[in-house]
């Protein structure tokens, strides 16, 4: 009876018949978006931070991009639970694409398991300092005057869905003007081509700095660590405008428990480290961290957020 038993677990539960050997072959990490976008960077470190704990066992990053993220974590929905298969979910393929897109080949919380929320960092309003304005009531003011483009880098992006949250607030309307690819935006705010923009830290911060681009507000509840000169939203009156962009890991569905305890332990340790802390300031991100449980919870809250807000604004995939 007891060797039926044991036979019976490591069938159900195949990457716990591999005891000690698992990693036995290399860890894919797939990243939903294309090298050089913020899921790519933090992948990247996210691959690192495994590889660390694993004892220098190989973790690649395969990059799957396209369909705002959609064909990179359908491929880990459904591929096999056995800890050599995981992804770096986002805001957007977790909790805006179930809204956006009613044909979505996976559902996000049935189809994954949740292993840790990883990282976070805040989004700016930015704008070319040849617009005239200096500051968040400037821009408002300007706004009831004409018409001003807001852009970001795709439909329902967190700059999206910051540029709603804007609308909303103030009661302004701006024209939305999605990206395919957020980079090709920032060049054409500094060439003037756009007004403004929301976008993530990491990618404004050395134009702010060198006075190319001119920050008016950051989401979250306290300033930027690395542009401490940007006030909050919250400081300029506009709390409501709290989005933060984030990114968590996900294994297939039905991952064994021993594996997602020790993928989840080896995340928390390592969000710890000084590689980790150095690595995120340079980016302007913040770590999380916690337990799958606490993923799954701020996964829904999430879900439940922003469904409102697409609906309240009529976000479509075409918007």
């Amino acid at each position: 009876m007891k060797r039926r038993a044991l036979l019976a677990a490591s069938l159900l539960t195949p990457s716990l018949a591999l005891g000690q050997a698992w990693p036995d072959r290399p860890i894919r990490l797939v990243v939903p978006f294309p090298g050089g976008s913020s899921t790519d960077i933090l992948g990247r470190i996210a691959a690192q931070q495994l590889s660390r704990g694993l004892n220098g066992a190989t973790v690649v990053v395969d990059n799957r991009a396209g369909a705002g993220g959609t064909i990179g974590s359908q491929y880990v929905a459904q591929a096999a639970p056995d800890g050599l298969t995981l992804l770096l979910g986002t805001i957007g393929t977790h909790t805006v694409n179930p809204h956006l897109m009613p044909n979505l080949p996976y559902d996000p919380m049935r189809d994954f398991t949740p292993i840790i929320a990883h990282s976070k960092t805040k989004i700016l309003l930015v704008v070319r300092p040849q617009l005239g304005v200096r500051s968040m009531a400037d821009f408002v003011a300007l706004a009831r005057t004409r018409p001003l483009s807001v852009a970001s880098s795709g439909t329902g992006t967190t700059g999206h869905l910051a540029q709603a949250l804007l609308g909303e607030a103030t009661g302004i309307t701006t024209t939305h003007v999605p990206y395919r690819d957020g980079a090709r935006a920032v060049t054409d705010l500094l060439s003037g081509q756009i007004d403004s923009m929301f976008y993530h830290t990491q990618f404004v911060r050395s134009h702010i700095e060198s006075g190319t681009m001119l920050g008016l507000g950051i989401t979250g509840t306290t300033r930027s660590d690395v542009l401490p000169g940007v006030p909050t939203f919250a400081e300029v009156g506009l709390p409501v405008i709290n989005i933060e962009a984030w990114w968590a890991l996900y294994a297939p569905p039905r991952l064994p428990a021993p594996l997602t305890q020790r993928l989840n332990g080896i995340f928390n340790a390592a969000l710890m480290e000084p590689e980790t802390r150095a690595a995120f300031a340079r980016n302007g991100v913040e770590g999380m961290g916690g337990s799958p449980e606490d993923l799954a919870s701020f996964q829904r809250a999430e879900l439940d957020r922003w469904r409102e807000v697409i609906r309240r604004a009529n976000i479509t995939a075409d918007s």
